[in-house]
């Protein structure tokens, strides 16, 4: 299983409309093939601080998210939301 773990912070004020962005990227990003999970998280501490969890069968169907409609108009329409660059951490997921 192949892990992402995408840190991601926000700009105070536009919470909401990257929320909103990111529902619709969450719910095309589930239906993909090779999709096995794609967690949305909020730091309670920093509500500006998200963590998406994203789980892929393997490194392929990772790399073919990046390339969907869906990921492709997210990434341009949260860009200019973001406080700093999202980070990206690629994990080898063992269990379950």
């Amino acid at each position: 299983m192949h892990v992402t773990l995408v840190h991601v912070y926000v700009k105070p004020g536009v919470v909401d409309d990257f929320l909103r962005a990111t529902t619709s990227n969450h719910e095309n990003s589930v239906r993909e093939p090779g999709n096995l999970r794609f967690d949305v998280l909020q730091d309670p501490q920093d509500t500006t601080h998200f963590i998406l969890y994203e789980a892929y069968q393997d490194e392929l169907a990772a790399k073919a998210h990046k390339e969907t409609e869906h990921y492709l108009h997210w990434r341009e329409t949260v860009a200019d939301m973001m406080a700093r660059p999202r980070e990206g951490i690629s994990l080898h997921g063992l269990l379950p």
